[in-house]
Formats: C-alpha cells, sequence, structure tokens
C-alpha cells in the first residue's frame, strides 16, 4: 500500500523493494535469510510493473548501509531523482544512522505514519540534520502494519492473510518461516 501511494504522490517511475543482506543497527528476529526476503519482495513486485525487486545489497559485501546504496543508485542513474520510503519509526531512528545527512542529501525521506510515532516528533528528531527540511509525509490511511508484527502474528499461530500478499502468505506457509504453528493465511 505504500509503494501504490507513493507512485501516486510522488509521481514514480518505479519503486525498488530492496531488502538488506545483513542489518547494521539490527538483528531480525527469526530471519529466514536475506535470499528469501528477497524472494517475497519479487512477489510483492510482481503485483505492479511500477515495482521492481533489487538485490542491490544482497550482491555487496559488508553491513547494509542505506548510504552506500543510495550512492550506488545514483551513480547507475544519476538523472533519477531519489525518494527513501520509512515507516515512521524508521524515519524518527535516522539521526542514529551510518552518515544520516548523507542519506538527506541523496534522497528525499518519506516517512508513512505509524500510531505511536508523530509527525512532530520526527520533525523535532531530525531538526538538527542538514537537509532534514525535505522530509515529507505519505497522505494515505494509518495503518499498523510491521513487519515484526507480521513476524509475531505468525509465531502465534495467527492469520497474516490480507495483511501481505497471498503470495507471501504461501511461501511463508511452505517454507514454515518464523516457526509458524498453524496456517497462516486462514482464520
Amino acid at each position: 500500500m505504500c509503494a501504490q501511494e507513493a507512485t501516486t504522490q510522488l509521481e514514480l517511475d518505479r519503486v525498488e523493494f530492496v531488502p538488506t543482506a545483513r542489518p547494521a543497527h539490527r538483528e531480525i528476529e527469526d530471519d529466514p535469510g536475506p535470499d528469501v526476503r528477497l524472494e517475497m519482495c519479487e512477489l510483492v513486485a510482481a503485483s505492479d510493473d511500477r515495482f521492481i525487486a533489487s538485490r542491490i545489497e544482497l550482491d555487496r559485501e559488508g553491513p547494509s548501509y542505506t548510504v552506500d546504496t543510495l550512492r550506488a543508485l545514483q551513480q547507475a542513474n544519476p538523472d533519477d531523482e531519489l525518494f527513501l520510503l520509512l515507516g515512521a519509526d524508521q524515519a524518527e531512528r535516522l539521526p542514529t544512522w551510518h552518515e544520516p545527512e548523507a542519506v538527506l542529501e541523496l534522497a528525499t525521506v518519506c516517512a508513512v505514519e505509524r500510531v505511536g510515532y508523530s509527525r512532530n516528533a520526527i520533525v523535532i528528531q531530525l531538526a538538527r540534520l542538514k537537509g532534514a527540511q525535505k522530509l515529507r509525509f505519505l497522505e494515505m490511511p494509518v495503518i499498523q502494519i510491521s513487519s515484526s508484527s507480521l513476524r509475531r502474528r505468525v509465531s502465534q499461530g495467527k492469520p497474516i492473510r490480507y495483511l501481505v500478499p497471498d503470495e507471501v502468505v504461501r511461501l511463508i506457509e511452505e517454507k514454515g518461516l518464523y516457526a509458524a504453528a498453524t496456517a497462516v493465511g486462514t482464520g
């Protein structure tokens, strides 16, 4: 939904889904690995011609830093204007990222609101960063879905159908991801 809203509101030609190879700041609970995360991105991207799944971070050595990805994207397509779509929780943490001001220089950060993360709080957190004035918010319904909440639902045997594309539900079931106790697509 966020990618669809971004293509409309920002008039984007494409949205690249970029799974991280090795997260630099956090460990992913019950991580199925970067190749499986890429496969999930490919399933989501297949639903819209404007979406693509990218291996850019999987093919690079070392920890996955967003700034390195943005630099590589800019170098490959110097005429493209880059936007970085983030959930409000990640946008609020941007000052703790590797080279946050370079991230803001390379791309317009677009945040998607979540309950518990107000626009004002995010603006205040980023205020000291050079380039923070470029921060934008997507206008869309506030949806309280995060990857960690989805993984938790699966581990508890709760359904995630309608929260993610059916193809992703099937992949999670087929591979037995996130310690699912029961079928995740029903209920």
